[in-house]
């Protein structure tokens, strides 16, 4: 009997103990959860092509006139074209080529770049987008649907005048930043239909800079003419596109070997997309 409160007084304590231990887990259990963090999807794409062997040689052949005809080991060291240099290979890559022929120089480059996101809410493909409409922006095309966005695939590309409109002397069209003193003939040539930008209404194709579509998420082109002094004119075409979380750019230009020559638009334009449209596919291989 002398032993009866002590085991009753254990007894007591042990239940007290065994109610507070099941206090605290319950008010453990009922405090709110840590915010979730969901991870926005990497891109698509995870590697680039070798952009020197990007391009068959038989288009190479087309674009560089004067390559056919070179002896076969000058040929194969033309065709095989230059690496860019970048110090991240798994995110930028391109390669250039260039050709002599006794009328013109033809200059040739694309360049892959392979958007990542370091942001683990912004997905790759949203980065990507986001740096290809800096660089339509900064290209001010004429026909933006909606100032400060890119057109995504199946998107109207519009048809406003903007101030590319029409095209100088040298420069894009309506910058203003023509030849202080053309010549005659100069200007002649660059009002002709095969070397100046057309615009709508005129008759004739659209080759103003412009969006293109069904090529990649988005797509534009653009077109510089310039002229570095009293030397012949310079005309690049650029395409860039945008697939998933890879940009691509090509760009495509030539100089004539008469100052008074303008280099053709439309050429230059259609070979630019159609090469553009083959690498859409390297890609996708």
């Amino acid at each position: 009997m002398a032993y009866v409160p002590g085991v009753a007084l254990l007894a007591a304590l042990a239940v007290g103990c065994s109610a507070g231990s099941d206090g605290s887990a319950t008010d453990a259990d009922s405090k709110p959860g840590g915010p979730t963090v969901t991870t926005a999807p990497p891109g698509k794409y995870r590697t680039l092509p070798a952009p020197c062997r990007a391009v068959p040689a038989s288009t190479l052949k087309d674009l560089l006139p004067g390559v056919a005809e070179l002896p076969r080991q000058q040929q194969e060291k033309a065709l095989r074209g230059s690496p860019t240099i970048t110090y991240d290979t798994d995110r930028k890559v391109g390669c250039s080529w260039k050709s002599d022929a006794p009328d013109s120089t033809r200059n040739l480059s694309i360049d892959f770049e392979r958007v990542v996101s370091y942001d683990p809410l912004v997905s790759d493909d949203d980065r990507a987008r986001s740096l290809y409409v800096k660089k339509e922006n900064a290209a001010e095309l004429p026909g933006s649907a909606t100032p400060g966005t890119a057109p995504e695939k199946g998107a109207p590309t519009g048809t406003g005048e903007g101030k590319k409109g029409q095209e100088t002397a040298t420069g894009k069209p309506g910058d203003g930043k023509g030849s202080a003193d053309p010549s005659p003939s100069a200007s002649a040539s660059a009002g002709s239909p095969s070397g100046t930008p057309g615009t709508p209404g005129s008759g004739g194709e659209d080759l103003r800079p412009r969006v293109i579509s069904g090529l990649g998420d988005a797509a534009f082109l653009d077109d510089l003419l310039t002229r570095a002094g009293s030397t012949a004119q310079h005309r690049t075409v650029s395409v860039v596109f945008r697939t998933s979380n890879v940009i691509v750019t090509v760009r495509y230009g030539e100089q004539p070997a008469l100052v008074t020559k303008v280099p053709d638009s439309k050429e230059l334009q259609d070979k630019a997309q159609a090469l553009a449209r083959k690498l859409a596919e390297v890609i996708s291989e």
